[in-house]
């Protein structure tokens, strides 16, 4: 795995889409040193295109084509239902370029299909976190690919967090079910510790700011120490002690369960929509979009 340990490849890349997952990563780009100008983004809405060109600076097109021709670097950003029109009439261009999917749950083979036989393709899962540089990505590449490619997608996707490189595409569902649902479940349990918090006498503001503040540092310092959960946890609980007695009352609700049974849920949908995935393609923008 990697967190900002890949040099941003110094390319020129293409957007096929300018929603939010792709705002992210075009700013995370910028930020580490990626010039403006090396950065083309197509959307349909005029509105989007302005938005980004006042925000970062970068140029915009309505046209796929154009934006895919810039660059030698190609991410596909657009719900998964209209990944065959974004991809229509751009055949000619796949040889010569590294094309990377954020749409979720659209598989290597239908990319590689779609593109034509020898395209590089990375298939990559981020996270909604990526929108403020602290995301999860997992990607796999298709046969075709170059270590050379992958070095490129760690370096694009570390801009906005960590990255890990799928040994097999079969587990891109299972992080799904992990990290590309996992959020909507953390933000559930900063607002039950908020809840408790204000149940308990704190004030409603103070208590969602302390329950945020809690839930990053935690993860913040299992990433930087490396050390077991358990073993940060019983540093935390003293015998006969209030954390103690707290997390009895979590075992005894079943949060383990809990957490387990919703991240196998989510894997198991994942899976049923990478076979047959939804005509309108879900809502939201290619990684960003509801998972």
């Amino acid at each position: 795995m990697s967190q900002h340990d890949t040099p941003v490849p110094d390319l020129p890349v293409g957007f096929l889409g300018g929603g939010a997952m792709a705002e992210a990563l075009v700013g995370g780009l910028l930020a580490a040193g990626l010039p403006a100008r090396q950065i083309r983004v197509a959307d349909p809405d005029p509105a989007r295109r302005h938005a980004l060109e006042a925000q970062f600076g970068v140029a915009t097109t309505p046209s796929n084509r154009q934006a895919a021709e810039s660059g030698r670097a190609v991410v596909l950003a657009v719900k998964p239902g209209v990944v065959e029109a974004a991809l229509d009439g751009l055949e000619d261009l796949a040889a010569g370029r590294l094309w990377l999917s954020i749409a979720a749950g659209v598989p290597l083979a239908r990319l590689e299909a779609r593109l034509g036989p020898g395209a590089r393709v990375v298939r990559a899962m981020p996270n909604t976190p990526a929108l403020v540089g602290r995301g999860a990505t997992a990607f796999c590449a298709s046969p075709a690919a170059t270590e050379s490619d992958r070095a490129v997608a760690r370096g694009l996707f570390g801009a906005v967090g960590m990255v890990w490189e799928a040994p097999d595409e079969a587990l891109l569902d299972a992080v799904t079910g992990l990290s590309g649902s996992g959020p909507a479940f953390v933000f559930v349990f900063v607002e039950a510790l908020a809840d408790a918090g204000v149940r308990v006498g704190l004030p409603r503001a103070a208590a969602l700011e302390l329950a945020a503040a809690t839930v990053g540092g935690a993860a913040e310092l299992v990433a930087r120490t490396g050390r077991h959960p358990a073993v940060l946890k019983d540093q935390v609980a003293s015998p006969g002690g209030t954390t103690i007695a707290g997390l009895a009352r979590l075992e005894a609700g079943g949060l383990r369960a809990a957490v387990q049974g919703a991240v196998v849920a989510a894997t198991r949908r994942a899976r049923e929509l990478s076979t047959s995935p939804p005509r309108d393609g879900g809502t939201g923008d290619g990684g960003a979009r509801g998972t």
